[in-house]
Order: C-alpha cells, then sequence, then structure tokens
C-alpha cells in the first residue's frame, strides 16, 4: 500500500508540473488512462479534489497546490536519501577532474593520487597543476585543492590539513649576515618573496597576541615556491615558506628556522567543490584518502614542528 501511495505522489507531480494527463503519461512511461486512475486513486484516499480538468486545460486546486509542494519536497528527501546510500556503497568509477596547486600538488598530492588509481581500477584522472584560480564549474572540475579558502557561494569547502609556514635561512647567509632577533630586523636583511596575482605576498607574524603583516624585498623573487626554497638554500636570503616544502631541508640542517615564537599559520589546506545535495563516490571517496594519509597531523610536519605557535 505504501509503495501505491509513493506511486500516486509520483504522477501526480508529474501531471501538476507538466499541466497536461498526456504529456505525464509520456514522460513516466503509462497509459493515459493509467495516470487517470492514480489521480483518481489519490484523491478518493485524500478525499479532495486535487486537479481541475477541463477539456482545454489541467490546473491545481487550491488543496492540490500546497499538497504539491509538500509532495516535491517529500520526493526530493526520498531522492536525496537514495542517492545519499548510493555514493556510499557504489565503488568510484569514471573520470576525476582535480586541479592541484603546482607544489603541494606534486609532494602531497600526488602520492596519494597514484595509491587511489591503484585502489580504484575503474577511476581515471585528469589533473591540472596551476596556481591560478579556477571556476570548477564553468571548467568542469570534480575538486580542487586549494592553500586557503573560496568565498565562491557555488562552493563547498572542506578542512584538510593546516598550512604552517617557516621563516627560515641557510646556515651560510645567517652566519655571512647574522640572525635577525626580532620581526623589525628583517629590514637590514635579503628577503625573498613569493609572488602571487603579479605582486610580493606580504609576510605575517603574531607578536604578543597581534597580527602583524610587513612587506618585503630582497634580491629574489619567484612565483614558484619551489624556486623559492632553491635560493633560500643557495643563501640569497631569507624566506617564509611552507613546512610541506621544506621539512626535509630543516631535519637536514640545508635551512634553519628563525623567529619561530612570532611565526604565524597561513591559510589552511582545503578541498573545493561544486555545492550539490550529494557528493559522488568518485569525490567523496577522494577526499577520505586525503584525509587518512594527512590526519590527525601532516606527514610533512611530524618530525618537524616548529617549537612554539601563537
Amino acid at each position: 500500500m505504501a509503495i501505491d501511495r509513493m506511486k500516486d505522489i509520483s504522477v501526480f507531480v508529474h501531471v501538476a508540473e507538466a499541466k497536461s494527463f498526456t504529456a505525464a503519461a509520456e514522460r513516466i512511461g503509462l497509459s493515459r488512462s493509467a495516470v487517470g486512475k492514480s489521480i483518481v486513486r489519490l484523491e478518493d484516499r485524500l478525499g479532495v479534489r486535487l486537479i481541475q480538468r477541463t477539456t482545454r486545460s489541467v490546473s491545481l486546486t487550491g488543496e492540490g497546490a500546497a499538497f504539491h509542494e509538500r509532495c516535491v519536497r517529500l520526493l526530493a528527501d526520498l531522492d536525496e536519501a537514495e542517492m545519499a546510500m548510493l555514493s556510499h556503497s557504489q565503488a568510484p568509477r569514471g573520470r576525476l577532474r582535480l586541479d592541484l596547486p603546482v607544489s603541494f600538488g606534486r609532494l602531497h598530492v600526488l602520492p596519494v593520487l597514484n595509491e587511489f588509481i591503484r585502489k580504484w581500477p575503474e577511476i581515471s584522472v585528469s589533473a591540472s597543476f596551476g596556481d591560478r584560480y579556477v571556476d570548477l564549474i564553468d571548467e568542469g572540475v570534480d575538486l580542487a585543492i586549494r592553500i586557503g579558502s573560496s568565498d565562491d557561494s557555488r562552493l563547498m569547502n572542506r578542512f584538510l590539513a593546516p598550512h604552517r609556514l617557516v621563516t627560515c635561512a641557510s646556515p651560510a647567509y645567517l652566519a655571512e649576515r647574522g640572525t635577525p632577533g626580532n620581526i623589525d630586523a628583517l629590514a637590514q636583511h635579503s628577503c625573498l618573496a613569493f609572488v602571487h596575482g603579479g605582486r610580493s605576498v606580504d609576510w605575517r607574524f603574531n607578536e604578543n597576541g597581534q597580527a602583524r603583516v610587513i612587506a618585503i624585498n630582497g634580491r629574489f623573487v619567484a612565483t614558484n615556491a619551489e624556486a623559492l626554497r632553491d635560493a633560500t638554500i643557495a643563501g640569497f636570503g631569507i624566506a617564509r615558506l611552507a613546512t610541506f616544502l621544506v621539512s626535509d631541508d630543516l631535519r637536514a640542517g640545508r635551512l634553519v628556522p628563525i623567529l619561530e615564537d612570532v611565526d604565524a599559520d597561513g591559510a589552511p589546506i582545503r578541498a573545493v567543490y561544486p555545492s550539490s545535495r550529494h557528493l559522488s563516490p568518485k569525490v567523496r571517496t577522494f577526499i577520505d584518502a586525503l584525509l587518512e594519509a594527512w590526519r590527525p597531523e601532516p606527514p610533512w610536519d611530524r618530525a618537524q614542528t616548529p617549537t612554539k605557535r601563537t
């Protein structure tokens, strides 16, 4: 009986939206007679007239309009529940379109992605590596990994990992120029800048509980973080770099952290994807794989954590 009621409700919604018994019958693959009987059965059960029929038109009565609104919500909830269960029970398949930041994507997303592809043979991947803003919806991207969040209301964000930054220099540079003891002393040093969007990115610190932002200048600027790291190791100056990029260099002593008591984290690393009622299995499963690899603490920070965080 419950199944029959749901069928009658579905037929009613199709008739209401098509404004025609004939058109509704064609959409759902029933005869016009079967559609008419379904509506009569529903009206008899409810004891009200839902649809006003004339030789030329079909329209909803007041009771029919109110019932239609509730039926649409009911069918939407049912569809959402069904799709949510399917997304958890189905194996990921199809093409996964990713947009990844150049350095972080190559160093830390790609190893997880390689294992993901090995585990799910019905998955294929199209990955773009770039540091420019990509409109996920216009360009048909399923998932982007971004450092920072998005204010695009069409997109959903999910926290993946912190983005820790360390101010550092090579031992040779510090031996020649000395180690700055505070933020103001950076003005006397060559500070290497990361360029994004055509301008150097300011350095942000946390001094005595207060955020402090300073503009810097030095002998070398770059739009690529790995090039900036290489210049820092070569002794060109001081840089502010992500631990996901330099943790091995810090462990090996190629770089030395400074000003650790005032370092502040950057905007977090997030998964960004188009908003929808449910995630497809391929997107949900890949996000789960990233979380499993990077929680509770990302591997690049496990053996090299700054001594103080404020």
